[in-house]
């Protein structure tokens, strides 16, 4: 059986700059703080664990005081880094460049919105850690839209500024900003006070055609992520859709024998959350499956 691990998969440079700030930080402290989960993985989280990194909510950082924690590649709302002045926290701050770009795009359109009666729109998962942050630079006024039936959030007789969290599919934003355009010329509106801003990671968005190739490629498709990662279930999607012999899997213990039954080739991908390391523990597991069925 051909087993090939998808070497465009695997961590986003945002994700892979956390995790390699951590261990850095973690080779002079015994123990550091992070504000969630490092990466929407919980096998990593665990490796991590035991090297020292303590998980912490919102809730614990209010008490915390002469520390560091460190911020994830999701980024933090103002609030956080007011908390961190207050309590002398020291932040090791490993926010993504790119959604710390957008948190200041969106800061700035929010501004100008303002003064003009508009609306800040974004594009996301309601409750994301990354989009929590995003919202914060509009002291949470921006409207959050995941599916057409949360439209009605808007007022259509407004202008509308339209943002998207980092990680979600080029296509949904597409289709959401087509939506929003019908739904202001049904409303009499000004087409022209509608700003649409394309704000999805390319590296992340340009996984998708490739594992639209990939998935076709392979008898049988093994697709790992934290059940967590909203990456993760789109670009899983991607496979099942394009390969119905997808599978899902947190890691190699959820691997099923039955799947590779006169299974040429297997392909195994993963989310920009999932480490290489894991996905090589699959590959090992499921060449494991082979050799016992042969």
């Amino acid at each position: 059986m051909e087993i090939v691990i998808d070497k465009n998969s695997g961590y986003c440079f945002g994700v892979e700059f956390a995790i390699q700030m951590a261990e850095d930080e973690m080779q002079e402290v015994e123990e550091l703080y992070c504000l969630g989960d490092i990466v929407h993985n919980s096998m990593e989280v665990k490796r991590l664990y035991e090297k020292g990194l303590r998980i912490i909510d919102h809730a614990q950082l209010k008490d915390l005081h002469d520390c560091k924690v460190l911020i994830r590649a999701h980024g933090e709302p103002p609030e956080t880094y007011q908390i961190a002045l207050q309590n002398n926290i020291e932040l090791i701050d490993a926010s993504c460049p790119v959604v710390l770009k957008l948190q200041n795009r969106v800061k700035h359109a929010y501004d100008s919105t303002v003064q003009q009666n508009g609306q800040i729109v974004i594009y996301g998962q309601q409750g994301h850690a990354e989009v929590i942050g995003i919202a914060g630079q509009t002291r949470d006024e921006a409207i959050i839209v995941t599916t057409e039936e949360d439209l009605v959030k808007i007022d259509f007789s407004r202008p509308v500024t339209l943002f998207s969290q980092t990680t979600k599919s080029t296509k949904g934003f597409y289709h959401i900003k087509s939506l929003i355009e019908e739904r202001i010329q049904a409303a009499q509106g000004t087409i022209e006070e509608f700003d649409a801003n394309d704000s999805i990671c390319r590296q992340v968005s340009n996984r998708e055609p490739h594992l639209l190739k990939f998935a076709k490629e392979y008898d049988v498709i093994v697709f790992v992520s934290g059940k967590k990662s909203s990456n993760g279930k789109a670009l899983y999607s991607v496979c099942l859709k394009e390969n119905p012999q997808s599978y899902f899997v947190e890691n190699e213990t959820e691997l099923e024998t039955s799947w590779f039954k006169n299974a040429g080739s297997v392909g195994i991908c993963g989310a920009t959350s999932t480490p290489m390391w894991l996905m090589q523990q699959v590959a090992d597991r499921i060449k494991e499956i082979s050799l016992q069925e042969a």
